[in-house]
């Protein structure tokens, strides 16, 4: 057993950790509350602007617009995917980072013939992390993060929406993290490009729950809507900024759930380290015990053999 003093030491190094992880969770706390409050204030928005574009979804087959054209592999051409790969840029936050990283590597191993992925990180982690995997990095954004807004995203989306309108990249997809709950975080791939009925389904049932996105297909798929003007126009500027809307929403989901993350591991370590300093104290009092025991021990000995 350690010595009187190695334990005091030992107690007072976790204490001190303690104050640090405590004051961590309570800044991730604060910056939960601010994130989540911006998710879900912008998910509404989003959830109305892609409403509209469900509505005229119909109109999609007479479009030729490049973000809804889907790209089609030609015989003996390599097929390229773009991936956006939303991180954080600092760790201590669970398993946030480790997880959506592991889903956008299990993507680059699947069996797939004459495809080839290219990323654009957010973050220094993903970018860190994808680096390391030997992959392409097209561009990154990791100052992003500290200043989240609809402006600061704009690079991002007009590089998005330039690189498939050129056909460099038959799909762009985003992997990115969806905010749940304050204890749950799902990390996620999406397509992103091209726009698709299915894509807007399985966005708008992740926004609104199981059946939203059939239901607002179902409630706009049969009206008929007369278009003042160059569809074609209407119909560019509409994608461009739902485009934009959904990279920022995304990266907004991504921002609560790294907080909501970092919030419950410094929790975790709050409590851990009470725990360990239950267990150091009462291993401290029973070496000081058995000290006091053994100095007894040895007075009462020296004074038999005195008499």
């Amino acid at each position: 057993m350690a010595g009187t003093k190695e334990i005091k030491r030992r107690i007072k190094s976790i204490k001190s950790t303690k104050k640090i992880t405590k004051a961590m969770e309570l800044v991730a706390a604060s910056k939960m509350k601010r994130a989540v409050a911006s998710a879900l204030a912008s998910r509404l928005y989003a959830g109305y602007s892609w409403d509209i574009l469900t509505s005229v979804a119909e109109n999609m087959p007479k479009s030729k617009h490049p973000l809804f054209t889907d790209r089609e592999k030609k015989k003996d051409e390599e097929e390229r995917i773009l991936i956006v790969l939303i991180t954080s840029n600092r760790g201590l936050c669970g398993a946030y980072n480790a997880q959506i990283i592991k889903k956008a590597i299990a993507l680059l191993k699947i069996d797939r013939d004459g495809v080839k992925f290219d990323f654009i990180s957010i973050g220094k982690k993903g970018d860190a992390a994808m680096r390391r995997a030997g992959q392409n990095i097209v561009a990154s954004f990791p100052e992003l993060l500290d200043k989240m807004s609809l402006a600061a995203i704009l690079p991002v989306s007009r590089l998005v929406m330039q690189e498939y309108a050129t056909a460099k990249y038959s799909k762009i997809l985003v992997a990115y993290t969806d905010f749940l709950s304050p204890l749950l975080q799902k990390p996620n791939i999406k397509q992103l490009l091209p726009v698709s009925r299915e894509g807007l389904e399985g966005l708008l049932a992740n926004l609104g729950g199981e059946g939203r996105g059939e239901e607002i297909f179902k409630k706009h798929g049969k009206i008929e809507y007369l278009f003042e003007g160059d569809f074609e126009e209407l119909l560019s500027s509409l994608a461009e900024k739902i485009t934009r809307m959904q990279v920022y929403q995304m990266a907004l989901e991504s921002g609560a759930s790294e907080q909501s993350a970092r919030m419950l591991a410094m929790k975790n370590a709050s409590e851990a380290s009470d725990e360990m300093i239950g267990d150091l104290t009462l291993a401290f009092n029973k070496a000081r015990q058995a000290n006091i025991t053994r100095e007894i021990s040895e007075i009462s000995s020296g004074m038999a053999s005195i008499s």
